[in-house]
């Protein structure tokens, strides 16, 4: 590719990313906020369906409505209000403690204490702090207590993944998703109060999962361990919280998190900033579907596809890691590898009839339901129409202006 004027710096891209920023917030402003608290899921119109609320999806609305109330969105900081008392109110178990995962009309519908649902909490706790909500303080207090009482084990560096109500354990299971979104929680976390334990946590966390493992599988993220986290290769799968074999899209999202990692600490430890350059470039070589394009949702131990059907988040994840990065220091490579997600994901992802985001796509590129029904919840997509807009300074939420 010759050298010209990254997309990024474009008017004409700039307002493209915004005004598709614009239709998922309106979409998701306007449809899915549930009056009996938390949100909706919206079916492929668009339209809201069924009661249940999961916690990760109450807690990334009001992750991305911070955002938008950071941006001067008007209407975002009701959502977020209307979010935050939902997790408090909803979500978290006054008798055990701890956040439960899914509530409906009736009370829980799954009440175990999940790493990943917490994970989430912070995140929103942390981003609700940063705009002075009235609820952020005690919250944040609470989770980061939770976290830090029943989920974090020091000898390791990194949290263990599920209990029943009561605490009981479940499993010996432990995995490296919940860990990588509580990479990102606790970031946000220091960048609310500036308490150098969170971010600690996160670059133990990172030292794990990429310093160790991945490094140890030529830039190749492992998924699931056992309780002393040895790698379980011979892990069947449950779901599509955890597929069997490797996920290409969690390469992708870990390059841009330890940039950001490297960012907040100072750039100080130079092996996060050649991680995050090294995950990205083994994503797009060994995830990429060459022939059809997209990224293929899993592979096995050996790089060959193993769920070849295309998702829509790994392929924003690449868009806010290569935007990242390349606003770290240009490369020809990164600009050539955002112009392709996105013209796969314009044509392909986008929804030109309904708005929002197509969830999966099967071997043929045509939309289907497997893991997910209707719109796909506004946090992937959100993120990489605003991550290419602004600094790569931190989080969103720090990098967008006051």
């Amino acid at each position: 590719m010759t050298a010209e004027t990254p997309w990024t710096a474009r008017s004409y891209h700039r307002d493209w990313l915004m005004a598709k920023a614009n239709a998922l917030f309106d979409m998701f402003q306007n449809n899915a906020v549930n009056p009996r608290g938390g949100f909706y899921d919206l079916d492929a119109a668009g339209k809201p369906f069924g009661n249940l609320r999961q916690i990760h999806a109450t807690a990334r609305m009001v992750h991305c409505f911070a955002i938008g109330a950071k941006l001067g969105r008007p209407g975002s900081s009701a959502i977020v209000d209307h979010g935050m008392k939902f997790l408090w109110e909803g979500h978290r178990d006054q008798k055990h403690g701890g956040y439960c995962w899914s509530v409906d009309d009736d009370g829980y519908r799954d009440d175990s204490k999940q790493a990943y649902g917490h994970a989430f909490v912070l995140l929103a706790a942390s981003d609700a702090r940063m705009l002075g909500h009235p609820l952020a303080d005690r919250m944040l207090a609470d989770i980061t207590e939770v976290l830090e009482q029943r989920f974090w084990d020091e000898t390791h560096g990194a949290v263990s993944e599920e209990y029943a109500r009561d605490w009981s354990k479940i499993s010996d299971y432990r995995g490296q998703n919940s860990n990588m979104h509580l990479t990102e929680a606790l970031m946000a976390a220091y960048e609310a109060t500036g308490d150098r334990m969170y971010l600690d946590k996160a670059k133990r966390i990172a030292s794990l999962i990429i310093g160790r493992h991945a490094t140890s599988l030529d830039y190749v993220v492992a998924e699931h361990f056992d309780e002393n986290w040895n790698i379980d290769k011979a892990y069947k799968g449950s779901d599509m919280f955890r597929p069997a074999g490797t996920t290409p899209g969690h390469w992708l999202e870990w390059s841009r998190l330890v940039a950001q990692l490297w960012v907040l600490d100072g750039r100080r430890d130079m092996w996060l900033r050649h991680a995050a350059d090294k995950l990205f470039r083994s994503a797009v070589t060994r995830g990429w579907d060459k022939h059809k394009g997209g990224f293929f949702y899993t592979l096995d131990f050996d790089n060959n596809p193993a769920l070849t059907h295309k998702i829509w988040w790994p392929a924003t994840e690449a868009i806010g890691a290569a935007a990242f990065l390349a606003a770290l220091k240009p490369d020809a490579f990164y600009e050539e590898w955002y112009r392709r997600i996105w013209d796969f994901s314009a044509t392909y992802f986008i929804d030109p009839a309904n708005g929002g985001w197509f969830g999966e796509l099967d071997d043929d590129l045509q939309p289907f339901d497997k893991f997910f029904t209707g719109k796909c919840d506004i946090y992937h997509s959100l993120q990489a129409c605003l991550i290419p807009l602004f600094p790569a300074t931190g989080s969103l939420m720090t990098a967008i202006p006051a």
